[in-house]
């Protein structure tokens, strides 16, 4: 299959998506700075979401997970500076009136739009700013660059792209934009990631397909090991663009599956590029496990690590925290068949160190971008992970945040 990745796309480069944002007043004013937003189908659609897995979960979650199992979904609310989380009863209520509200401006039942919220946990909506905030959102299909403003916070730049392929006469496209920079860890994070496709898909094959590719992708990433109350991934499908839809277990559904996977890997990197007090990315290959299931656990681990991510920002080859962080992650392990490389350079084969010039390794780690390959000559299951530097900024931004 080939596809062209378009860095440029977004979640309105799909046929028949709209979208629109527009500044409440719930962030601190900068120019071009958006805090609300909506995203619409402009026809009925099928959706799929994934949560997050914190069980302190903000009611906004729990309002869109409740819509998407009606099967009606074609759009969704989204503000940003505020979680509508830990605030109570408030919080459904909160929620509930927001897409009322939302529904209305564009003339959809509030059952057909999903709710995103992000921002400081513990602290109500600012209903008020959100009801006058929404009347000045302008829908178009030229609105996916504002809507991606719309869902950041601590994020220094809106991530979007799209990913275009052929399936048999049709022009399919899958676009997507995400958020999030701090509190990203495994199994979500703070994280929001909004897809859309003009595919026509089957809605078991759809619910398939984001999860798949959320395990290989959005789920292998970390930037601090926390996990946040209002993660969500959300697909859209219309169908504007298929002739027939694609139905499991067809050489068609393989195609999208894999290009699904393709758009939410860069999102995914992207998150990790952007991670705050950040400026270099590494990723995390094992190879060799005995299952994928225990490659993602050693690539997680190792990814995750306190003493791996201040390794990668000292640009110190200290590699036995990376052994360390693998022999703790719960995946099979056997020293004497263990070995590791820092992009491309032997540090230890078959469990034995081999001798390496010190500071041609620093110098590689100064990089933006480092590569750790594990190999544990247990089987054939091999998983990747993202992680990024821990830094000084990071503790500073993350000490002082609500004050």
């Amino acid at each position: 299959m080939e596809t062209n990745l378009v860095t440029e796309g977004n979640v309105t480069t799909p046929h028949g998506f709209i979208a629109g944002a527009a500044y409440a007043g719930i962030k601190t004013y900068a120019q071009n700075k958006m805090d609300v937003g909506i995203l619409l189908s402009e026809k009925e659609c099928i959706s799929a979401g994934i949560y997050t897995t914190n069980k302190f979960v903000s009611p906004s979650v729990e309002l869109t997970s409740n819509n998407v199992k009606n099967g009606k979904v074609k759009g969704v609310f989204v503000s940003s500076g505020i979680a509508n989380a830990g605030v109570g009863t408030q919080g459904m209520i909160d929620a509930k009136e927001s897409l009322e509200h939302a529904a209305a401006h564009v003339e959809v039942d509030p059952i057909e739009l999903a709710i995103g919220t992000t921002g400081v946990i513990g602290v109500e909506l600012p209903m008020a700013l959100i009801r006058s905030g929404i009347p000045n959102i302008e829908m178009s299909p030229e609105g996916g660059d504002a809507f991606a403003r719309a869902i950041m916070t601590t994020d220094r730049v809106p991530k979007s792209a799209a990913v275009q392929f052929k399936l048999n006469e049709d022009a399919i496209t899958i676009g997507g934009c995400t958020k999030g920079s701090g509190m990203i860890h495994p199994n979500m994070a703070t994280m929001l990631a909004f897809l859309t496709t003009d595919a026509a898909v089957e809605e078991s094959l759809l619910k398939y397909a984001l999860k798949n590719a959320c395990d290989d992708t959005f789920n292998m990433v970390t930037i601090d090991g926390d996990t946040s109350t209002n993660d969500m991934v959300l697909i859209l499908a219309n169908g504007a663009a298929s002739k027939k839809p694609i139905t499991s277990g067809t050489p068609e559904a393989d195609v999208f599956c894999e290009a699904l996977k393709e758009l939410c890997d860069y999102l995914s990197y992207q998150l990790v590029k952007d991670a705050e007090g950040s400026s270099k990315v590494f990723s995390v290959s094992i190879e060799g496990a005995r299952s994928v299931e225990e490659a993602r656990l050693a690539a997680r681990s190792i990814a995750g690590s306190t003493l791996v991510k201040s390794a990668i920002h000292g640009n110190d080859p200290n590699w036995g925290r990376v052994v360390a962080a693998a022999g703790y992650s719960g995946a099979e392990l056997d020293v004497s068949k263990v070995s590791f490389s820092i992009n491309d350079i032997t540090i230890m084969e078959a469990g034995t160190p081999i001798p390496f010039h010190r500071d041609s390794v620093i110098a590689i780690m100064s990089r933006e971008r480092v590569n750790l390959t594990l190999k544990l000559g247990l089987g054939s299951g091999s998983a990747t992970a993202w992680g990024c530097e821990l830094t000084e900024e990071y503790v500073r931004f993350n000490s002082a945040y609500t004050t």
